[in-house]
């Protein structure tokens, strides 16, 4: 049984205008699961959201009965929770062979880039809701839409380790770029430099203290890249009023000065 133009109408309609209204996020996904699994005749249907570590945070279901809704959740848990951790799924549409075919999809919620959480759903007989997929798709990511708004009027909070993982995706860009562009003419700097120096008989004290002063930055910088690529929780300081910048310090250094003042 295919959903015909004006269910998917009407879903996406009350999606939106729930939204704008500022509806209760579980309500507002507890409705549209609801209409979808009626008009695409799904057993079941859940939307599961997690934190940083894939764990369940919350979820939402409408299932006919509650073997049926139990039947998607173990799949859920034994196949596509599995999938993700493992092998980085994002989509599927699977059939399934037996008395009776099953069918099962799993859409991500995502939010500039940030996955947070997933739609998914079981539908028994011989037609595959992959012909849905469209508006499945799109029923996703208006829920996904729906979230953002709810989090952004501090109903719902996306989790901060999900902000800050996107935060350090763009540092380790950075970083990567900054160790080829950088690194690369800095080898050379301080080679050449160190090799003047290792012929420190043939120069004057005046250059000999002045590459050593070359010499001090480039390790300097060098060490800066390093610190960079290494960054695991991002930190920001003042740099200047209203201007802040990523924090560089070595916390063991700064663990050790702190450990021996008095």
């Amino acid at each position: 049984m295919t959903i015909d133009s004006q269910s998917r109408f009407e879903i996406i309609r009350q999606m939106a205008v729930d939204g704008t209204h500022g509806e209760d996020f579980n309500n507002v996904a507890y409705t549209a699961l609801a209409q979808t699994a009626t008009s695409a005749n799904l057993k079941a249907a859940a939307l599961i959201l997690w934190d940083e570590k894939r764990e369940p945070t919350l979820t939402v279901s409408f299932a006919a009965e509650e073997a049926d809704k139990d039947k998607l959740l173990t799949l859920e848990k034994d196949l596509y929770d599995t999938l993700r951790r493992n092998r980085q799924l994002s989509s599927a549409y699977m059939s399934f062979d037996g008395q009776v075919p099953l069918h099962s999809f799993t859409l991500p919620l995502k939010y500039r880039d940030q996955s947070f959480g997933a739609v998914i759903g079981l539908q028994e007989g011989t037609q595959s809701i992959i012909s849905e997929n469209v508006f499945l798709e799109a029923l996703t990511a208006l829920l996904a839409l729906n979230y953002a708004a709810a989090s952004a009027t501090k109903e719902i909070t996306i989790p901060r380790e999900a902000l800050d993982q996107e935060r350090l995706g763009g540092i380790v860009e950075t970083a990567i770029t900054v160790n080829h562009e950088v690194n690369n003419p800095l080898t050379a700097i301080l080679g050449n430099v160190q090799l003047l120096l290792f012929k420190r008989d043939d120069l004057d004290d005046e250059l000999k203290q002045k590459l050593k002063v070359i010499e001090e930055s480039a390790l300097k910088i060098k060490d800066i890249t390093k610190r960079l690529m290494h960054i695991t929780t991002p930190k920001s300081v003042e740099y200047t009023k209203g201007t802040t910048m990523l924090d560089l310090s070595d916390d063991s250094e700064q663990d050790g000065k702190s450990g021996s003042s008095v």
